[in-house]
């Protein structure tokens, strides 16, 4: 997917149809039981099938999505921003999508320093390479190519994510499934803002600047990939996101954070890892890791 309207159109086309498809009034969003019974399990660290089954409903999964943010407001806070999910040809293969998915990001999740994340306390955790946007204005949801979204946004941070797949190796994740626990959203590990030039050249270094994880103790890479590895350019997972929030009766603030997805390969998170996250070609090669215990 490359820089032009396409990404929101077509993501703010098809959530629209979804909704519309499977009547969002009438939809059968999880029960309150149920989603309290799959947040018991997540705290827990027990391994529980998602709220929304795979082959379920879009509209249904993002009910469940709305019901188990709220009630994680309770302890992480309110919300700051948004996360794109499934924005690699592989991953959305794998999934059965030809397009993200969105998930909620809130206040306690995004992690700042020296982290140490414990795998115990997590069902299937994951790390991967990814990138913050900080909003500016709201204009950025009228945005249609990388260059209109960069005129808007504050700058971007480096952004260690730690996600947690909450379901058991033998439950199914499709699209509907993965949104409806919230895209896999646990923790993630966030670097200060940097300021981005405007124009073209923002718009390349965005593109081609590497994100490369590493193996603290031996120097090893772990993985390596460049911006443009998120949907062509990674201010198009903006783009798209806006327009899913646009479907849903929502838009992009100022202040908020879009985590603009994987860079590269999603990775098992082992005790005992540590790992360093650097951004090659960005102002500064900005870095930042966390450790696994």
């Amino acid at each position: 997917m490359q820089s032009n309207p396409s990404a929101r159109a077509f993501g703010a086309s098809l959530l629209v149809s979804l909704l519309v498809l499977s009547g969002a009034a009438q939809a059968a969003c999880p029960d309150d039981a149920a989603i309290d019974a799959f947040l018991a399990a997540r705290a827990s660290a027990a391994p529980t099938p998602p709220p929304v089954a795979a082959g379920g409903s879009m509209a249904d999964a993002l009910c469940a999505q709305d019901k188990i943010v709220a009630r994680l407001e309770t302890d992480l806070g309110p919300v700051v921003g948004y996360k794109a999910g499934l924005t690699s040809p592989r991953s959305q293969e794998a999934f059965g999508v030809s397009e993200p998915v969105l998930g909620t990001l809130l206040e306690g999740m995004i992690l700042t320093g020296e982290v140490t994340a414990r795998p115990a306390e997590a069902v299937r955790p994951l790390f991967e390479a990814d990138l913050i946007v900080e909003i500016a204005d709201a204009a950025v949801n009228e945005a249609t190519t990388p260059e209109e979204v960069l005129a808007h946004i504050a700058g971007i941070r480096p952004f260690l994510e730690l996600p947690a797949l909450v379901v058991g190796a033998d439950d199914k994740l499709d699209g509907p499934a993965i949104t409806s626990i919230n895209v896999g959203a646990w923790k993630g590990v966030m670097g200060d803002l940097i300021e981005i030039p405007q124009g073209e050249e923002g718009v390349a270094m965005l593109a081609d600047f590497t994100a490369k994880l590493t193996n603290e103790a031996t120097g090893e890479t772990l993985s390596e990939a460049p911006g443009k590895a998120v949907l062509g350019h990674p201010l198009n997972a903006v783009t798209w996101i806006a327009g899913a929030l646009k479907a849903q009766g929502k838009a992009l603030k100022p202040g908020d954070l879009v985590s603009v997805g994987s860079i590269g390969p999603l990775h098992p998170m082992k005790p005992g890892l540590s790992v360093t996250l650097t951004y090659e070609g960005l102002p500064g090669t900005p870095k930042l890791g966390a450790r696994f215990e």
